[in-house]
């Protein structure tokens, strides 16, 4: 049963990866990837809210395996976000390299824990 819940929540996930991505960087014109750069940091978000509310009882490990594992695992992506950090690197664009390396960490964790903050208030 709890790979079922994965497979439905990555079947949503991956699609909604490809078609955010698509439609971020479609309105974008840098070499930034602001596609992969808000996929992340939604889910991030997500992933924070679903540990709180998990954390206040509020969600069961059913709804996390669902949404945290099967959803967020497939709609984030750490190997496209290094691919396109060493292609940033490699074609020269090194200032864009390490301002994605330093945004998405540090604005990652903080929708992280914006996100579990935001579970706490609600459900504490």
């Amino acid at each position: 049963m709890n790979w079922l819940l994965v497979v439905a929540g990555a079947m949503v996930g991956a699609p909604l990866r490809y078609l955010t991505d698509r439609a971020v960087q479609s309105r974008h014109d840098s070499v930034f990837p602001w596609g992969t750069f808000v996929v992340n940091i939604s889910g991030s978000l997500i992933l924070g809210l679903l540990t709180g509310a998990v954390a206040a009882g509020a969600a069961s490990s059913h709804v996390q395996l669902l949404l945290g594992t099967g959803l967020c695992g497939a709609l984030t992506t750490y190997s496209t976000f290094s691919y396109e950090t060493l292609r940033l690197t490699e074609t020269g664009a090194g200032l864009y390299a390490a301002a994605n390396i330093v945004g998405s960490v540090t604005v990652g964790l903080g929708a992280a824990f914006l996100g579990a903050s935001i579970a706490q208030t609600v459900w504490s």
